[in-house]
């Protein structure tokens, strides 16, 4: 049986891995077993902050519904929220706040009819 050499496949693996790790600082961008660490580092960050975005923008959304709410005479979100659900508004938090930074004058109703 003659033997396989895997010489393209390694140097086809190498040039991949260099080409994903091109504009990281150093020897991450030049050497092989560097760069490949950064990458699955980078990876595994990339995978975990997915997830973090999701409750980092949830935040600024309820922060930004906060200052409006206070601004339009209710006492804090939590009471505006609990108000909202109980009148029936099927508005989700994304919505609210971009009517309350966007439109001030939408949102305004929206918090007259809530109350």
């Amino acid at each position: 049986m003659t033997r396989i050499k895997g010489g393209v496949h390694a140097l086809k693996r190498k040039k991949n891995i260099l080409e994903r790790a091109k504009g990281y600082r150093g020897l991450r961008s030049k050497k092989l077993n560097f760069a490949h660490e950064a990458l699955m580092r980078a990876g595994r960050y990339a995978f975990a902050h997915r997830r973090d975005k999701k409750t980092d923008f949830r935040q600024l959304w309820i922060v930004r519904l906060n200052a409006a709410v206070r601004e339009n005479g209710h006492q804090s979100y939590s009471t505006f929220i609990n108000k909202l659900k109980k009148s029936g508004f099927q508005l989700d938090r994304k919505v609210l706040a971009q009517f309350a930074s966007d439109h001030p004058t939408i949102f305004a109703r929206i918090a007259k009819q809530v109350v």
